[in-house]
Parts: C-alpha cells; sequence; structure tokens
C-alpha cells in the first residue's frame, strides 16, 4: 500500500509536518506540489483539523488546476465547500465523470457496502494507490487498483466481474475487495471507538479519530498500529496518507471540472514524473 511523507504535531511544528505530509503524499500522480508552485494564484488558508493545523494550498491549488491554473481564483463560497467537503464524514456524491467510466458503477456498489463508506472515498483511495493504474505491481506483490496486499485480496476478493477467476488485476474484483476491506476496518475503528481504546478526541493533543480515519489509517498502516497508538499513529505516513485522500475528496464529489482533455481520475500535473510506476505482470 501507498506510503507518505509528512506528519502532524502542534503549533507551527505541526503546520509545517502536515504540510509535508500533505504535499509528500500529494494526489496519486504525486505531483501536487509542483502544480502549487506554478500557480499564478496560491491561496494559504490555516486551519486546525484533527489536533494540528494544516496549511490547505494543496487543495485550494487543486480547485484551481481544475480550471487550467489560469483565470479566476475560488469564490469563497467554493473554497469554503471544498474545506467542508476535506473535512467530512467521505460519504457525499460521486460525480461520475471524474472517473474512468467502465468503473463508475463498481466504485459505486463498493461505497455503497457499509455506512461508513461511500464512493468518493473509493475512488480517491484508488488515485491514491495505484493513479487508477489497473495494471500496476507494487513493490510487496500487490496488484491492480486498489493495491491489497496478496494476503489481505485472498481474504476478501471474490469473482465480482463473473469471468470465472478471482483476481487483483481484475478492475472490479480489485475495488470490491477493497471495498469490503475499508468497511471490516471501519467496524474495527467503530469497536475501537465503542470499547473506549480509542477516544473520539485525545484529551491531549485534541486530535480527533473519526471512524472514516482509523479505517484509512489501517488501511496503510494496519488496525494494529491504530490500535497500539489508541488512534491514527502520529507518524509522517499514517497522517499523510489520510490528509492525501481527503485532499481528493471535493474533486470527486464534482468541485470543478477537469479542463478539456484530463484523464478522469488523475489530477492534471505540470510535471510527467508519476510516484508510482507499472511494472508487467507476469
Amino acid at each position: 500500500m501507498s506510503s507518505a511523507m509528512g506528519g502532524g504535531g502542534g503549533g507551527e511544528s505541526g503546520i509545517s509536518t502536515a504540510l509535508k505530509a500533505l504535499i509528500g503524499a500529494g494526489t496519486g500522480c504525486g505531483c501536487l506540489l509542483a502544480g502549487v508552485l506554478t500557480l499564478p494564484i496560491v491561496i494559504v488558508v490555516v486551519i486546525i483539523y484533527g489536533g494540528f493545523g494544516v496549511l490547505l494550498a494543496p487543495l485550494i491549488a487543486l480547485y484551481l488546476l481544475f480550471h487550467g491554473g489560469s483565470g479566476d481564483p475560488p469564490s469563497q463560497d467554493d473554497a469554503n465547500q471544498t474545506l467542508q467537503i476535506f473535512q467530512g464524514d467521505g460519504k457525499g456524491e460521486l460525480d461520475t465523470s471524474t472517473v474512468p467510466e467502465d468503473l463508475a458503477d463498481p466504485i459505486q456498489k463498493a461505497g455503497a457496502l457499509c455506512d461508513a463508506i461511500g464512493p468518493i472515498v473509493i475512488a480517491s483511495q484508488i488515485e491514491k494507490e495505484s493513479g487508477f493504474n489497473a495494471d500496476l505491481v507494487g513493490p510487496n506483490g500487490e496488484q491492480g487498483l486498489s493495491q491489497l496486499p496478496p494476503d489481505i485480496f485472498k481474504q476478501y476478493g471474490k469473482d465480482d466481474d463473473d469471468n470465472g477467476k478471482v483476481s487483483a488485476l481484475d478492475a472490479k474484483d480489485s475495488i470490491m475487495a477493497q471495498g469490503r476491506y475499508l468497511c471490516d476496518l471501519a467496524d474495527q475503528g467503530q469497536k475501537l471507538l465503542d470499547s473506549g481504546e480509542v477516544r473520539e478526541t485525545d484529551d491531549d493533543d485534541g486530535t480527533t479519530n473519526s471512524v472514516l480515519d482509523l479505517a484509512l489509517a489501517g488501511y496503510d498502516v494496519g488496525m494494529d498500529a491504530v490500535r497500539a497508538a489508541k488512534g491514527v499513529p502520529q507518524t509522517n505516513e499514517a497522517q499523510g496518507y489520510v490528509l492525501a485522500i481527503r485532499a481528493q475528496f471535493a474533486k470527486y464529489q464534482g468541485i470543478g471540472a477537469p479542463p478539456s482533455g484530463a484523464t478522469p481520475g488523475v489530477t492534471p500535473s505540470p510535471t510527467d514524473s508519476p510516484s508510482v510506476t507499472a511494472s508487467p505482470t507476469a
């Protein structure tokens, strides 16, 4: 699964490390920082989210990128809506024009498997994990759109496309396994909150632990790490992963239209240097 660079903390240090997390985790193509640096207008918004400060320039830049990186900056209403979606529960309605046409249906179905996970979460995570490259092979044997480790895919994968085989390289099999696993992780996260093993708000640093964030962190670093940390681990990898996925929510909910010629599911970028590359399959 994807790793992210960045982190959390408090005060000015928290702002700095969280920004690194967002930039390092970036988007599925890992090039959001380049987009920020080349935009004619950069709007910096400082908020407190999850107990640490986050510079949300990348979020506003994302909006601007979908308007071709030029023209008028987003309105205050659009910026507020983007922030609201970023901080929300990820259950907004998927704008199907933002994902490849053949994947819209399985993304919708995977996002309807449980109340805790919505389709924009599924789409955002696919971009982070594989950049919508169904042939991607990870360094530890992860395969396909959702980049589940082989043992996890074996547990949650089914023949969802009815082609007679269960394969992580089959798009629908991969996406539906992702949805089942996320729902299981969300259920585990809810039980941790209900039992008091994890507090919804950490009294020491004010960090919030939503069921969604616990599930996303569990997908990236494992639920044992979440349980041991009594919440989303205060590490660059875990927090950067959660932030990177949340940063895509507004896009997949249709805030801003991709420019003409853009590939659905992939954030436009001024560079061609992807953070992950496909390996030939056997």
